[in-house]
């Protein structure tokens, strides 16, 4: 049975804003029951082509607000300062930003793909992420980052990957989260690694970055 539609787009432009988020609208109209996510890159003023772009941005968030269950959100400067810092790509190509994008597309939704222990499809990801209906935009981090091509790679720890995941070098969206505070947070590990191992791991994140997590929810 269908569980809802993925919709990529970017706000800053006139086609991403106005008619992503129209085809949101009616999309909604015709599936009211189904799960709506958004991978929506939003504008950065470092990065920015048209003066318009805040105001594109404005005037769809508002639309996002009303009818997407999930919103995981990406601007193009932390695209570019991966690419440039982490990846050591001098002059990063479009293919480069969007090699980056798929990959946390396929990270956020790979248990929807494979068996595992907890948020097995959209709409239970919400159930477990979203604290209010309204508040459902998110940051995502992803880890290990690799260029697009890379043909090596090394293994890492469950400690390892998760201090990557947090660190705001990883971070899809230009913001540091130690400036701000969890409300709620999920963590998507593939391969082979212990159930226990990870557990132990988020708890260790919770207890000494206590000071990052929201006390009431």
């Amino acid at each position: 049975s269908l569980q809802g539609f993925q919709i990529t787009h970017s706000l800053g432009g006139g086609t991403g804003s106005g008619m992503g988020t129209l085809l949101i609208s009616k999309i909604r109209e015709e599936f009211p029951d189904r799960m709506m996510a958004t991978f929506s890159v939003v504008p950065s003023p470092k990065v920015s082509d048209t003066v318009v772009e805040p105001y594109n941005a404005t005037l769809s968030v508002h639309q996002l607000v009303e009818n997407s269950d999930e919103t995981f959100c990406i601007d193009n400067e932390a695209l570019y300062d991966i690419c440039m810092k982490t990846l050591k790509l001098p002059q990063p190509s479009y293919d480069d930003l969007n090699h980056l994008v798929s990959s946390v597309m396929s990270g956020v939704t790979t248990s929807l793909r494979y068996p595992g222990q907890l948020n097995s499809d959209l709409r239970k990801l919400a159930v477990n992420l979203v604290p209010f209906p309204r508040l459902h935009f998110f940051m995502v981090g992803y880890a290990p980052l690799t260029s697009l091509g890379s043909q090596s790679f090394r293994s890492l720890s469950v400690p390892q990957l998760t201090q990557q995941m947090f660190d705001a070098k990883n971070m899809m969206a230009a913001s540091d989260p130690r400036n701000g505070r969890y409300l709620t947070v999920a963590a998507f590990f593939r391969g082979k690694v212990s159930v226990k191992e990870v557990e132990d791991e988020m708890y260790k994140v919770q207890t000494k970055n206590s000071s990052y997590f929201v006390e009431w929810i």
